[in-house]
């Protein structure tokens, strides 16, 4: 789900040999860690009741477990510096990291970790976690697409993961908002969160 633009490191597809995603997803079995540089958490939300702000955060760190033989045995583990949160707009970049909303100084992390994991069908998994931001902790659901795995140009394995959830911003005390003239308010309580994973696996 490319939301942001990002310089990435180009790896020439020439040299990758990929494997699609199938029926036998034995071989992703083992530990992986998120490659920054190739991935993307991202988030959207109502403005002005028109329109979507979106952003990003760019400094996070990541380790996925799965196991292709049997999902329901697949963990992920998920930590996000507040403090990187960029929606292209220094003034509300500030405005993100107060008290009003994130409170970044108090709260430098957010926190994902997974609790179970189910396959769907058709490369599709749901995974159940629990979401830790600004000190509350609420259950949340991921739902993921597989969407294969490769050995890159320089010999590492790696495997790719679409994702999204919804999420009420005020159950985790973001509750800032602005009544509008023309009636309803500033900024949506629902927002959209997106992820776009690549993972290298564990030597």
């Amino acid at each position: 789900m490319g939301l942001f633009n990002r310089t990435k490191t180009a790896v020439p597809a020439a040299a990758a040999v990929q494997t699609p995603a199938g029926a036998d997803l034995a071989h992703l079995t083992g530990d992986w860690a998120v490659d920054t540089t190739h991935s993307e958490i991202g988030f959207s939300v109502r403005h002005a009741m028109v329109t979507n702000v979106k952003g990003r955060f760019t400094e996070y760190d990541g380790k996925l477990h799965l196991d292709g033989t049997t999902p329901h045995n697949s963990s992920a583990d998920l930590v996000i510096k507040v403090a990187s949160i960029d929606t292209n707009q220094t003034q509300r970049d500030e405005h993100l990291r107060t008290g009003d909303f994130f409170a970044a100084d108090a709260h430098p992390e957010i926190r994902f970790r997974s609790t179970s994991a189910e396959p769907l069908g058709d490369h599709a998994y749901r995974m159940t976690g629990e979401l830790t931001i600004k000190g509350t902790t609420r259950p949340v659901v991921l739902d993921l697409e597989y969407t294969g795995s490769a050995t890159d140009a320089y010999g590492a394995e790696r495997v790719g993961f679409e994702g999204k959830a919804v999420v009420d911003r005020t159950e985790f005390g973001l509750t800032y908002n602005a009544a509008l003239e023309t009636g309803g308010v500033l900024i949506g309580e629902k927002v959209k969160l997106n992820f776009d994973i690549s993972a290298v696996k564990a030597a």
